[in-house]
């Protein structure tokens, strides 16, 4: 089982697979936590490079492939191994945020972005996606509050960028939901913490059942 968690910045993605983690150790499922950029110890290096604040300079198609090469290594390394001994992954971002912050965004070629992810992921893909929705402002208030008291200081490229920015950023997601709404499960991250919790676990219970029988 491959679950992705998208949405812009300060969604709750983080917490959300917290949560959802602790569930899965109480149904005693095998399961591996991961992230992109920065899943592997050549990708840490590479995140470091794609938010660090200092680095304005970086092109939007160098941008485009470094996150390539990260989710490539990615995979590679952790997310098909982890899925070949039947462990549920559980991996904040992957493919839809490129094609969210990068194309609509960032304004990339599309077609190319397709071929990148195609070929970065050797057509991985998740079983389930949740996207956390909330307006822009909200997002942005709540990630400058957790980087101005966390460990990465000054890792806010993207944090600064416009609030033009981030809205295309989301209107990008709500696109991807609309063109595959099988995958997708939108959620009002808006709502209280639980509450959220509470939608993803309602998704997800068929999964578990199913797991608890075999």
């Amino acid at each position: 089982m491959f679950i992705t968690f998208e949405g812009i910045e300060g969604c709750g993605k983080t917490t959300q697979m917290r949560r959802l983690e602790a569930g899965l150790k109480e149904h005693e499922i095998p399961f591996v936590v991961t992230l992109e950029p920065g899943g592997t110890k050549i990708g840490k290096k590479v995140r470091q490079i794609l938010l660090d604040s200092r680095n304005q300079n970086l092109t939007p198609l160098a941008e485009l492939l470094l996150y390539a090469a990260d989710r490539a290594q990615h995979v590679d390394e952790v997310i098909r191994p982890a899925l070949a001994q039947e462990k549920w992954v559980l991996c904040d971002r992957y493919f839809d945020a490129t094609v969210a912050y990068q194309g609509s965004a960032r304004g990339q070629d599309m077609a190319l972005i397709r071929v990148l992810n195609a070929v970065a992921t050797g057509g991985i893909s998740p079983d389930v996606t949740f996207l956390l929705d909330c307006p822009v402002e909200l997002g942005l208030g709540r990630a400058i509050r957790r980087n101005e008291a966390g460990k990465e200081k000054g890792q806010d490229r993207f944090e600064k960028e416009q609030i033009a920015f981030h809205q295309a950023v989301r209107k990008g997601y709500l696109d991807l939901v609309s063109g595959d709404p099988k995958r997708f499960v939108m959620i009002d991250a808006t709502l209280a913490e639980e509450d959220v919790g509470e939608e993803i676990y309602r998704h997800l219970r068929p999964f578990l059942d199913r797991r608890a029988r075999r």
